[in-house]
């Protein structure tokens, strides 16, 4: 049997003082206030009374951290997956506002429909899809959780939705540890569900 349900997670507040676009980069790990929130999306996915039978994370430090509150909740072991990762990004480890007052910087904002400051939209949208496709194929009958990144999760929605990948970052409706689920049908997925159970926290650093 296939899934049921496929719900991607967004990771909660990272520790980021110096407010830092952090993208890949390692040592950036969830807040106290980071944890509580990875929590809060954990206890809606069970409060959903829905048997979650598989659970994958970015490899990055905040999504394993995020994942764990659904190990301890569920008891599955967090399996990584590089196809749910963050995206490259040139920015990356500088302040962003600092970084676009400098001249040198302003070629990588040459194509935003791309985009020009790292990986492409349609690359993004297109691995998050193959590891959506065969986690749904692979898994037993029940729900899929991934913990991800923003970015990754906006467009997959944009993707899904037959909207233009385009977009500016900061319109985004992807809060920290909310959780945007999905069903498939066939072949064509949709959305089913969007939900923000932890309290706000402070979003720095999002590619």
């Amino acid at each position: 049997m296939p899934a049921s349900r496929l719900h991607l997670v967004r990771h909660g507040e990272v520790h980021n003082p110096h407010r830092v676009l952090y993208g890949r980069l390692p040592d950036y790990h969830l807040s106290d206030a980071g944890r509580e929130m990875a929590a809060a999306a954990a206890r809606h996915v069970l409060a959903l009374d829905r048997p979650v039978t598989e659970l994958r994370c970015s490899p990055l430090e905040r999504t394993q951290e995020s994942a764990e509150p659904f190990t301890e909740l569920f008891g599955l072991t967090a399996m990584l997956d590089e196809r749910i990762i963050e995206p490259t990004n040139v920015f990356e480890g500088t302040r962003m506002r600092r970084a676009l007052r400098d001249p040198r910087n302003w070629r990588h904002l040459r194509r935003p429909s791309l985009p020009s400051w790292g990986e492409p939209y349609v690359s993004v949208a297109e691995r998050m899809r193959s590891a959506m496709d065969e986690r749904w194929d692979a898994a037993d009958d029940g729900d899929i959780v991934f913990v991800s990144h923003q970015s990754p999760i906006w467009i997959t929605h944009l993707s899904v939705a037959g909207l233009p990948l385009r977009h500016d970052p900061r319109t985004r409706r992807c809060s920290l540890s909310s959780v945007t689920s999905f069903e498939r049908a066939g072949d064509v997925w949709r959305e089913v569900d969007y939900a923000e159970p932890a309290s706000v926290g402070i979003d720095l650093g999002a590619v």
